[in-house]
């Protein structure tokens, strides 16, 4: 692999597998051993880079990063721009992720994640991890006859989001089958429809009667499965998968540059990303963006009530803390709070409903690895494959673990974290719907457009309207400014757009003067949404697994017949 930098070459954070194509980790999308998948090496960023980019547009700008991870004897060059191109020829704004200022009197900014097909920042990962499983099947099949075909098949287990950016990712996408498991009843009305009305010969959504947690257990045990693996090459689409997190670098970069190219910013501010996270994939992505050199000084984790990794930077204790019976309810069922795995507590930020953060294992990794500098690079990549490998046996065995203070003043280093409750959460909306006009703050509106400029100036009509994890990321900022340092601007990252969670919306701001949800929020493509023609399968209790496993079957014989 003499053609491949060590930033193009892949290991698992368990130690199992070392020196893997990007290819391979796009397609495997979880190691054999059970870990996830990391570049050898983060790259440092080329000479003159801040000079060079600084007006690149967003897809030029992806192309420079995802060129220092990917080979070009892997995607040529040219290969690799016209995938980009089309990853982001659907975004409804120019910018891909436009920056709009938020509060300019406290120098607070907000990068505006949810302005692909599915209206959430998912989409950003998922049309680039669409477009690459097709560039790479079609080149396999190029000379492959029909019955020797190379086909994937992709499973997942959805509360909404995932599942809808997923499909929207890959409808049409040759030689890709996706399935896509929802718990019947308990996603909200706009995700279940986006998905299902999604009417693609290659898109099966399948309804399974139960809870989310049943959809995860099957989809786990198909890909545990080596009999189905072996007949129908199985792959994932989650924030597990790398190219999710190598996607998602990009608006980092691009999110720099405008605001350094805006007159709010002088030279010697700082910069801090504040990112509403559940999984943590979101602000994994700024952690590598930051190691490969973009002058970020902080990134600020905002959890809400399932706060994992708040308690992970308080403490050095990664401990599950689940919650049962009464306690754990909350949310509405209609924006989807009841699809979440048992244990966590619902709140208005189901997105964000975790008891587990899955991506940690990856920083965990390059923690231990800096830890041990002193010795050769081939022993400190085994010493912390080793050591994320007895971490996570003991989060499964005892239901956590802690770090030493030296891992934990490292991970301090990067980052700091905040927990949002729901109540503040609503707070955080309320306040900025309400904020005086001279905010300049923009909001989504109705009216066929979810682009945030209203007439194009501020006014009482152009209040901001976040969505409640946006809001999480919004409170968690204006602490961070609190005690921050001075001319520090804070770019927190809107996740997604408010009409996908408009219970906590109308819960926040029904009873304010003037506020009309419709004319207001609702974007012209939900506006019959749910009278449209779905396609879907029920699955019932009785079916089980092997009612799903015979669907499979079936689906993938049929499309291989067309």
């Amino acid at each position: 692999m003499a053609s491949y930098t060590a930033a193009q070459r892949y290991l698992s954070t368990r130690g199992g597998s070392y020196g893997l194509p990007f290819e391979e980790v796009v397609l495997k999308g979880l190691a054999s051993d059970g870990g996830l998948f990391i570049p050898e090496e983060i790259p440092s960023l080329p000479q003159r880079w801040a000079e060079r980019w600084k007006y690149l547009t967003f897809a030029d700008l992806a192309f420079e990063v995802l060129s220092l991870y990917i080979s070009p004897s892997e995607i040529p060059p040219a290969d690799l721009r016209t995938i980009v191109n089309h990853s982001y020829s659907n975004f409804r704004d120019t910018s891909v992720t436009p920056l709009c200022p938020l509060d300019p009197s406290r120098d607070l900014h907000l990068l505006e994640l949810f302005h692909g097909p599915t209206f959430a920042f998912k989409d950003v990962a998922l049309q680039f991890l669409g477009n690459l499983f097709e560039y790479f099947l079609v080149r396999r099949n190029a000379s492959s006859e029909p019955r020797t075909r190379h086909h994937l098949t992709v499973i997942g287990a959805t509360s909404g989001d995932t599942g809808s950016a997923a499909i929207y990712g890959l409808r049409g996408k040759k030689d890709v089958s996706v399935f896509i498991l929802h718990p019947k009843g308990r996603v909200s009305p706009i995700q279940e429809a986006q998905m299902t009305t999604v009417l693609d010969a290659n898109v099966h959504n399948l309804a399974v009667e139960g809870t989310f947690d049943d959809c995860q257990d099957m989809v786990k045990a198909l890909f545990a499965d080596p009999e189905t693996n072996a007949a129908h090459n199985l792959a994932a689409v989650n924030s597990i998968n790398w190219a999710r997190i190598l996607a998602q670098i990009t608006y980092y970069f691009h999110a720099y540059f405008s605001l350094v190219n805006s007159s709010s910013f002088k030279e010697g501010d700082k910069i801090r990303f504040v990112v509403p996270t559940g999984n943590f994939g979101d602000v994994l992505a700024g952690y590598f963006a930051k190691q490969m050199g973009l002058p970020i000084e902080k990134l600020v984790v905002a959890t809400n009530e399932n706060d994992i990794l708040d308690r992970f930077w308080k403490s050095g204790w990664y401990e599950k803390k689940p919650i049962h019976g009464n306690a754990a309810k909350g949310g509405f069922a209609s924006d989807g709070v009841k699809a979440h795995e048992d244990g966590v507590k619902e709140t208005l930020s189901p997105a964000m409903d975790i008891l587990v953060s899955s991506n940690f294992e990856r920083l965990l990794w390059f923690l231990v690895f800096e830890e041990h500098a002193q010795e050769l690079i081939t022993s400190r990549r085994k010493l912390a494959g080793e050591q994320v490998r007895d971490w996570l046996y003991e989060l499964k065995s005892s239901g956590g673990f802690g770090v030493s203070q030296h891992i934990l003043n490292a991970a301090k280093a990067d980052f700091e974290s905040e927990r949002v409750s729901d109540s503040e959460t609503i707070q955080t909306i309320k306040d900025f719907y309400t904020a005086p006009s001279t905010s300049q703050a923009r909001k989504p509106n109705g009216n066929g457009s979810d682009h945030p400029h209203t007439n194009g100036h501020p006014s009482s009509a152009a209040r901001y309207i976040l969505d409640p994890h946006t809001a999480i990321g919004v409170a968690a900022s204006l602490r961070s400014i609190a005690r921050g340092p001075p001319s520090t601007h804070h770019i927190s990252l809107a996740t997604a757009h408010p009409a996908k969670f408009a219970s906590a919306v109308q819960l926040a701001l029904s009873q304010e003067t003037g506020f009309d949800f419709e004319k207001e929020i609702l974007p012209k493509e939900f506006v019959g949404l749910e009278n449209k023609e779905r396609r879907v399968r029920n699955v019932s209790k009785a079916e089980g697994l092997e009612g799903i496993r015979r669907i499979i079957g079936e689906e993938v014989k049929a499309e291989s017949r067309q």
